[in-house]
């Protein structure tokens, strides 16, 4: 099936078959390669894509339901080029240190920048930050250097609760 979706602000039309999911399209046919594949089960969290502004799992969402919507990756995050061209949380990830391998990254600065769009006081409770940041899997950085760098690209002060 013919189809036709807007990511990262670029309108594509692919050819897609019904049962194929948006991962897979992203990395396959569009290149996109920094939204992660790893469980394919919706468990981990690398997959996480925006999708009309909210944060989803792209190995389970299918491609043909994607028809008209608008999907936003981690390459789509940046403004620029170089360091200038970066959002205040990809800078926050740096100077918190909040990655080690890099895996999981591109899924943890999705799923934060959609819900720092949605609700910044998300960052103002500790048990909803952590229910967040949760909801992904790290398996490097014990989740600290990311909460703080959440917390930091909100404006709060990274090392309170």
């Amino acid at each position: 099936m013919r189809l036709r979706l807007s990511v990262n602000g670029t309108a594509h039309d692919v050819e897609v078959e019904p049962r194929r999911h948006l991962g897979d399209v992203l990395r396959e046919d569009l290149g996109l390669t920094g939204t992660h594949l790893a469980c394919e089960q919706g468990v981990c969290g690398s997959c996480t894509v925006a999708l009309d502004g909210r944060a989803v799992r792209s190995c389970l969402v299918l491609a043909a339901s994607c028809e008209g919507r608008d999907v936003r990756t981690v390459e789509g995050l940046a403004t620029g080029d170089g360091a200038e061209g970066l959002t205040a949380l990809q800078r926050a990830f740096s100077a918190e240190h909040a990655l080690q391998c890099g895996f999981c990254t591109p899924g943890f600065l999705v799923l934060a920048q959609a819900a720092l769009a949605e609700d910044p006081t998300v960052v103002d409770d500790p048990e909803r930050l952590q229910r967040l940041l949760t909801s992904n899997l790290c398996r490097c950085t014990g989740y600290e250097p990311i909460r703080r760098a959440v917390r930091r690209a909100a404006g709060r002060d990274p090392d309170t609760s």
